[in-house]
C-alpha cells in the first residue's frame, strides 16, 4: 500500500479483508457494527461538517447511518464507491470518513472526499487518511487522478487538499448543488507525481499541523 508504483489491479478489492493503517490511524471499509457510532460522530458534528456536507444534520437518524453503509457496500461491489471509516489504530474509536467516489473508469480518475468528527479536528487526521485512500486509488485501483472538490470558504478541506500536494486548478461555477441552491467550488487536482514530492518534503502528510488543519 505504501510503494509508489501504478499497477493496474487484477481483481477488484475485498472490502471483508481489506485494512489501511499507518500505525496511528486504521481504515477499513464501513461494517454493520459502525452504524451507532457513526450516527453519534454526526450529531457530534453537525456545527463543524455540517456546515460543508449537508448528511450531517440535527435530524441524522440512526436509519440514515444504516442506508449510508448499505450504499457503500453495494459502492464496493459495482466498484464505483470505496467508502473507509477511519479508526483510532490503539483505541478503536471512530474518527471520521475518507472515500473515492464518482470513478471513471475509462479516464482512470475519481473524487476524493473526506471529514473529521469534531471532537478531533485539527489533528492532521484527515491528511493521513486521505493520503492513505489517494495510494490505495493509485496503486490498488490504477487511477491516474483524484479531484478534490470544496467550497471556497472551507478552508479546514483546502488545506488538507494543498498539504496532500494537491495542485488547485481554478474556480468551478456553480458546481455544487447543497441545500437547494448552487454553490461554487474550488477544484484540485492529485497524481501520482504530486503525492510523491509531498511525501518528501520534511512537514508533510506526517509532519508539522495548522490551526486549519482537519
Amino acid at each position: 500500500m505504501h510503494t509508489n508504483a501504478i499497477s493496474m489491479p487484477t481483481a477488484r478489492p475485498q472490502p471483508t479483508t481489506l485494512e489501511l493503517t499507518d500505525g496511528r490511524y486504521r481504515l477499513r471499509p464501513w461494517a454493520d457494527a459502525d452504524a451507532e457510532s457513526l450516527w453519534a460522530a454526526a450529531h457530534e458534528s453537525r456545527d463543524s461538517v455540517g456546515q460543508w456536507l449537508p448528511w450531517c444534520h440535527a435530524g441524522y437518524a440512526r436509519s440514515d447511518a444504516v442506508a449510508w453503509i448499505n450504499h457503500c457496500r453495494a459502492g464496493w461491489r459495482d466498484g464505483g464507491h470505496f467508502a473507509f471509516a477511519i479508526f483510532d489504530a490503539v483505541d478503536g474509536w471512530l474518527l471520521g470518513g475518507v472515500g473515492l467516489n464518482q470513478r471513471d473508469a475509462r479516464h482512470h480518475r475519481a473524487n476524493l472526499g473526506y471529514w473529521v468528527r469534531q471532537s478531533h479536528q485539527r489533528q492532521g487526521i484527515a491528511v493521513a487518511a486521505s493520503g492513505m485512500v489517494a495510494r490505495f486509488g493509485f496503486d490498488r485501483l490504477g487511477l491516474v487522478r483524484l479531484e478534490i472538490i470544496v467550497m471556497p470558504e472551507n478552508r479546514p478541506s483546502r488545506r488538507v487538499a494543498e498539504k496532500l500536494g494537491a495542485q488547485h486548478e481554478g474556480r468551478l461555477r456553480q458546481r455544487l448543488w447543497i441545500k437547494g441552491k448552487p454553490h461554487d467550488a474550488e477544484a484540485y487536482a492529485l497524481i501520482p507525481q504530486d503525492l510523491q514530492q509531498a511525501n518528501r518534503a520534511p512537514h508533510a502528510i506526517h509532519g508539522r499541523r495548522t490551526p486549519t488543519d482537519l
